[in-house]
């Protein structure tokens, strides 16, 4: 039995026949940072002239990825801006000469499936492709491994309320993500590729199959429309029917959202690093929700006055990614990053009144990961007895809060439980 709970969709405000574009800003702000990593290398100074996908930083340390300028132009300096978490994180200030000069022209590849393993490797490397579902991990470091790689699942959920960006781009660049999903599977030697749908997905599941005939080792699975279905755990479990421990590549399967697999694309295809991706901009005090294509760097206050503004800008709140998994934030001056999925504008009802705990065991039974949210939430001022709650494992899905019916933000606590066990 698949384990998650139905909860409403929201998705229908932000779907349109396109997806727009904003990738004129006059200035951008890309964000030194990489999965909440600020241990940066910061390769460029005030006065400095970039050209659009140049390195102008790069991550210290383990899993180190290079940091991309999104535009060409002048680098004017390095100031705070608000990130996706809410914290304000340096970003080189870069400002745009409109020209998208590039340090060297290349001719796009005409078979992508050419690459060796190491070639692959390097080029996504390079290019600075991290996890476009959230999560912000290096996404070479998956495929950099000598364990054998039997199954790549493409997760098409999308299972977050409001969220489409996937959706969109899969209905978009279907060809092209095939193509990738096909070239990853010949050059790493993988037997096969599934992309895992929601269940009613029928228009995704349409369109994909008028590609797919060719493909013979790329096949479609649809899923249980459920929340998280997304939270790569369950979704193994539910297409793969196993288990692992701390990681997929232990049963030899590696996962990538829709839109990590087209960067990868893009980066085989057109040498092109992660310098823009799709977001959604959603919300009921959005005037015209949809899904736009800017540069990592963007304000996103500019973002929204460029699609029509809101419906007013009083009472209202700011989410980044979803609204279950998101953070809530009070700008709208926030940077798009890479692992930045969409903005949420709600009306702010922060009115509503907490209540205590019921012990009614309603996120006991939600958790996905089989934790008790409340024991922990009651557990913080007790190291030992924490300990043996494993709030480690829970995936910050936010159900816990969801089902609450006192209205308590359990999953709040379970997140500082997870610091304290570190």
């Amino acid at each position: 039995m698949s384990r998650g709970v139905k909860i409403p969709k929201h998705k229908k405000e932000s779907i349109t026949n396109k997806i727009a574009t904003y990738l004129k800003p006059k200035v951008v702000y890309i964000p030194l940072i990489c999965q909440n990593d600020t241990n940066i290398t910061v390769l460029v100074k005030s006065g400095d002239y970039v050209c659009k996908g140049e390195v102008i930083a790069r991550k210290r340390g383990n899993f180190k990825v290079p940091i991309h300028s999104s535009v060409s132009g002048t680098v004017k300096s390095i100031i705070e801006k608000p990130y996706l978490s809410g914290d304000m994180v340096k970003c080189v200030v870069i400002e745009n000469d409109f020209k998208e000069t590039v340090l060297t022209e290349t001719e796009p590849k005409r078979h992508i499936n050419d690459y060796t393993k190491k070639e692959f490797i390097e080029k996504i490397k390079n290019a600075g492709i991290v996890g476009l579902g959230g999560g912000g991990f290096p996404t070479y470091v998956k495929y950099d491994t000598d364990e054998k790689i039997n199954t790549l699942i493409i997760n098409a959920v999308e299972c977050e309320p409001f969220l489409t960006a996937d959706y969109m781009l899969g209905l978009d660049k279907c060809e092209e993500i095939l193509e990738a999903i096909d070239a990853i599977i010949d050059i790493n030697d993988i037997p096969e590729a599934i992309i895992a749908i929601k269940r009613g997905n029928t228009k995704t599941k349409e369109i994909i199959n008028t590609f797919i005939g060719t493909y013979l080792k790329i096949k479609l699975v649809e899923v249980p429309e459920l929340y998280p279905m997304g939270w790569e755990r369950l979704l193994i479990s539910q297409v793969k029917g196993v288990s692992y421990n701390k990681l997929p590549i232990e049963k030899g399967i590696i996962v990538n959202n829709v839109s990590t697999i087209y960067a990868i694309y893009e980066a085989l295809k057109f040498d092109k690093p992660l310098i823009d991706r799709v977001i959604t901009i959603t919300g009921e005090m959005i005037k015209e929700p949809q899904n736009v294509l800017v540069k990592v760097g963007t304000s996103i206050n500019e973002v929204i006055e460029s699609i029509g503004g809101y419906k007013r800008f009083k009472d209202i709140r700011f989410i980044t990614g979803g609204p279950m998994m998101g953070d809530a934030i009070d700008t709208d001056e926030v940077v798009v990053s890479p692992n930045l999925t969409g903005i949420l504008v709600l009306r702010n009802n922060d009115k509503d009144e907490l209540l205590e705990c019921l012990r009614c065991g309603k996120c006991v039974n939600a958790c996905p990961a089989k934790l008790s949210p409340v024991l922990i939430m009651n557990s913080l001022s007790t190291p030992e007895k924490l300990k043996g709650l494993r709030p480690e494992k829970c995936v910050e899905c936010g159900l816990c809060s969801y089902v609450c019916p006192s209205k308590i933000l359990v999953r709040n606590y379970v997140i500082k439980a997870k610091e304290k066990n570190k």
